[in-house]
């Protein structure tokens, strides 16, 4: 699992042991901050059609658990992204369920 580690690391035992035991300590927690940042990520593109759409990101988000509609966050970034048209009707629906509510 040393292959292509430099020097010492990939030439001695114990120097190469400590050095995979250690990347591999980085990679499981390298995997947990990649879902923190994906999450993160899509909170502030969610945020920022949001806002071109003259609502906040909180009561966007309230808004569509009182319409009852169930989208994850992946998928409304994603929405935001590519389909402005799509969004603009979520914004409206979460508006008209919070005037509703």
């Amino acid at each position: 699992m040393a292959k292509g580690y430099f020097l010492t690391k990939s030439k001695l035992y114990r120097a190469a042991q400590e050095a995979v035991e250690k990347g591999l300590e980085y990679a499981y927690t390298g995997r947990k901050q990649k879902k923190r940042n994906f999450r993160s990520l899509w909170i502030v593109r969610i945020g920022a059609a949001a806002k071109a759409n003259g609502i906040s990101y909180s009561k966007f988000m309230h808004g569509l658990k009182t319409a009852g509609i169930e989208l994850d966050r992946k998928v409304l970034a994603d929405v935001a992204m590519h389909d402005e048209n799509g969004f603009r009707a979520l914004a409206d629906k979460a508006k008209t369920a919070l005037a509703g509510a």
